[in-house]
């Protein structure tokens, strides 16, 4: 096998060490130098100075969990830097050790056999961590509220029956006041809003419930920590948004596409940059997102084309714009969903839907362009004569006899 790289090195990184091994290229003969250095700043200094000193080029490493952040960013600006994915630099079952892991790495390396891992640029890194933790954060909000609903139901208290959301202001008021001690169900009801789509004696009817002390102690618990949370989020917003500054044209570009509001756009930003180089075209970004078809065939059969686990923060971002698109009436994009959901069912249109999105992002992205909607009778246009039939077929599958012929 042709070696492509003449001095390289594979690292294997872990909590405490790294395993580092050197592959040389001298006279026609493969030499190999396996080192261990500290992950300490001094450790991996000297990692960077062992490495200069033998003319290294290019060093991989596998992405293992946060350890091998540091370790980049240390020897960022001195190589180039490959992250490999674990899963497809797997070596030989039988031989595992952890000299052998960065052996296979070098080895890997030399010969162009690793495939690159997406690593965006620092500004978009610290992005990322802001708004994945955002998300945690929400989550962890709504975990809360669905708690402080179980202990509703316990105390046969039924106000998620009645209010859609019980963390809306007539929930809050409500939930405060039986905190407070208030077990009087028409009191309680008086303290919702007139707007609610229930009725006053719905809702008293929904608050009389049995409520122990013990259950207004767990409510004024989970409200406290949701209000902190949600201090939290508030302030995750701020800087997101001072993190987004220099990507404002952006963001105003962006914000034409159907489906895609503040934090959709927030995190598309975060996840895949601005600079779709890295991308060579939309297809390979879409497969990264994990949104393409896999292919799965054998013996002439197509076996499966569900969608691989991929990107686990982008794709549910891009699933829920789909969703806000569908329902963007006389686009593009609702047709699109609607002229897939009766072949392929919602799932598999929506998921078309979140792709074509993503699509339409990486060209923005890449162009500089603005959002223009091909409208909703884009495929009516493009293939009339399809059209057509479709519609004769429909006819005829009724019991009627039709013909067509173009107009004159």
């Amino acid at each position: 096998m042709k070696t492509l790289l003449r001095r390289c090195a594979g690292l294997d990184v872990h909590k405490v060490e790294i395993v580092a091994c050197l592959r040389l290229v001298e006279k026609g003969k493969v030499a190999r130098r396996v080192r261990r250095f500290p992950t300490t700043t001094q450790g991996l200094l000297e990692l960077v100075e062992w490495l200069e000193g033998a003319g290294c080029s290019h060093v991989a490493m596998e992405a293992t969990g946060v350890y091998w952040k540091p370790v980049w960013h240390i020897l960022d600006g001195h190589f180039a830097l490959i992250l490999a994915n674990a899963m497809h630099v797997k070596a030989v079952p039988g031989r595992k050790s952890d000299v052998n892991d960065a052996t296979w790495l070098a080895d890997l390396l030399a010969h162009g056999l690793i495939r690159a891992s997406f690593v965006p640029s620092t500004p978009i890194q610290e992005l990322r961590d802001l708004t994945r933790t955002r998300k945690q954060l929400t989550r962890e909000i709504v975990q809360h509220v669905q708690r402080i609903q179980a202990v509703l139901e316990e105390a046969n208290v039924k106000l998620s029956s009645v209010i859609s959301d019980i963390m809306g202001p007539s929930g809050r008021r409500i939930l405060t006041a039986i905190i407070a001690g208030e077990t009087d169900a028409e009191k309680l009801a008086a303290l919702g809003s007139e707007r609610l789509g229930c009725g006053r004696a719905a809702l008293s009817e929904a608050l009389r419930g049995r409520i122990r002390e013990h259950h207004r102690f767990l409510f004024a618990q989970h409200l406290r920590t949701i209000e902190q949370l949600e201090e939290s989020v508030a302030a995750f917003d701020a800087r997101i948004a001072g993190a987004l500054a220099p990507f404002r044209e952006v963001v105003e570009r962006l914000n034409e596409v159907p489906g895609l509001g503040r934090i959709a756009i927030e995190t598309i930003i975060a996840e895949i940059g601005t600079d779709m180089s890295r991308f060579p075209t939309a297809g390979h970004l879409v497969s990264w997102a994990g949104l393409a078809p896999r292919l799965d065939e054998s013996a002439g059969k197509r076996r499966s084309t569900r969608i691989r686990n991929g990107a686990p923060w982008l794709k549910p971002a891009l699933v829920q714009a789909g969703w806000a698109a569908t329902r963007k009436k006389n686009t593009y994009l609702q047709a699109q969903f609607l002229r897939l959901k009766s072949r392929r069912g919602p799932k598999k249109a929506l998921i078309a839907v979140a792709a074509s999105i993503l699509t339409i992002v990486y060209h923005m992205l890449r162009d500089g362009t603005f959002y223009r909607d091909l409208g909703p009778e884009y495929f009516a246009r493009r293939s009339p004569a399809k059209l057509a039939a479709n519609l004769a077929n429909r006819i005829r599958n009724l019991g009627y006899h039709v013909e067509i012929s173009a107009a004159t």
